[in-house]
């Protein structure tokens, strides 16, 4: 496990809520931010604040210098082959519905496939609905094991030569679910399609390699992985982002402008009108130098096992119901007490200073898959202990107890 030295980088997580420490089990929503990430904002707001590309004074170069560095760093983070393949947008959203927009637009035919799986987000549902609507293509989906997971069969059956593009999420945010995004990808190629992957959840935990996964498109958002908000990346091939139009235009994004035409600048920065989120990038890169510090694959290691912690001890409450499989799976629970609704088991916890997420998620499709109006979530990061899980399992005991006949 991850020292407990960690934990004591977070600031936040050193006060009381309704009189009792925190617990923060909200991280797939938000991560909190290292005392580093806090730092740099605040060193940039206090001596560097300045536009980018423009002025030629010297705290413009430290500014420009900085956006730009912090784009070298995610290239980096997520092994692109060069610092042109990042736009800056203002998260996975954004960099989804850019391709969604974008490159959708300049390939979808009535009649072609774009195919998703049920555990989406709605960020990766609904931009692919209007891309639908727009082009006449048909939208499909790999189906569920029982457990949640998809086998390579089904991606095998679902996916043919009409198929244009995949979109699919890396690491769900309801089933803990990984997929293998690296065979998925491999399949849409041999039928000519090309893949988009929702990094958002996968980013913070565990290491990535594009080149390795072989995707055409990746997104990520900053504040899931110990970052700013509104913040967050687009990764995509050099070949396909210089062949798509910009979504947002203005200032920053052109090369030359007439009255009547005008031109746009080279990659990354012809899909960065406006002026960018420089502060926002200048914490991603220094949550991102933090996150290297600590070591991906200690990450993942840590959260694997304290979701193993969580499983085992959780799965031992009296009616206590959880979704996604028990293996295979990343750092959150999602799971139901009895008949007790989602937001009064979150209310409950709250109580007693601990922070869940409950509802739908932003995945109503799966919900129905799984036969529910909503559920809790428990979530961890690096910062969380076995004794959270303790104090976890304790309140929902708790909770049973102060239910009673609504239990079951």
């Amino acid at each position: 496990m991850i020292s407990a030295e960690i934990r004591e980088l977070f600031p936040i997580l050193k006060q009381e809520v309704n009189g009792h420490p925190l617990v923060y089990l909200d991280s797939a929503a938000t991560s909190q931010k290292p005392i580093q990430v806090i730092e740099a904002l605040k060193h940039y707001y206090e001596w560097d604040n300045a536009n980018v590309h423009r002025g030629v004074h010297t705290l413009g170069s430290r500014a420009t210098d900085a956006y730009e560095g912090a784009r070298a760093k995610v290239a980096k983070f997520i092994g692109a082959a060069s610092e042109q393949e990042i736009i800056f947008t203002r998260g996975t959203t954004t960099a989804i519905n850019i391709v969604a927009a974008s490159f959708a637009e300049s390939v979808l035919r009535e009649g072609d496939e774009i195919v998703l799986t049920p555990m989406e987000h709605h960020s990766n549902l609904i931009p692919w609905q209007q891309a639908a609507k727009k082009s006449g293509a048909t939208l499909k989906y790999i189906p569920l094991q029982p457990d949640g997971s998809i086998s390579l069969a089904d991606v095998e059956n679902t996916i043919t030569d009409r198929t244009k593009i995949v979109s699919i999420v890396y690491v769900s945010n309801v089933l803990g679910v990984i997929n293998p995004i690296k065979e998925i990808a491999a399949i849409a190629h041999k039928h000519g399609a090309k893949i988009m992957v929702d990094g958002a959840q996968s980013t913070p935990h565990m290491k990535v390699d594009v080149q390795d996964l072989d995707c055409d498109f990746y997104a990520l958002s900053g504040h899931k992985m110990c970052g700013p908000t509104g913040i967050g990346a687009l990764y995509g091939k050099k070949s396909l982002l210089n062949n798509m139009e910009p979504v947002e235009f203005g200032g920053e994004m052109i090369d030359h402008v007439d009255l009547y035409e005008s031109t746009w600048k080279e990659l990354p920065w012809k899909f960065e009108g406006g002026t960018p989120m420089i502060a926002g990038a200048v914490g991603l890169g220094a949550a991102i130098d933090f996150l290297t510090e600590v070591g991906m694959d200690n990450i993942f290691k840590h959260d694997v096992e304290l979701t193993n912690y969580a499983l085992d001890r959780m799965m031992q409450i009296p009616d206590l119901a959880v979704y996604g499989p028990t293996t295979n799976r990343a750092g959150l629970v999602t799971f139901n007490l009895g008949d007790v609704h989602p937001h009064d088991v979150a209310t409950v916890l709250d109580s007693m200073g601990i922070a869940v997420r409950a509802g739908h998620h932003c995945c109503q499709p799966l919900m129905r898959w799984l036969e529910q109006s909503s559920t809790a979530r428990a979530s961890f990061y690096l910062y969380n202990t076995e004794e959270d899980v303790d104090r976890l399992v304790t309140a929902l005991l708790k909770t049973k107890e102060y239910f009673g006949d609504a239990i079951g």
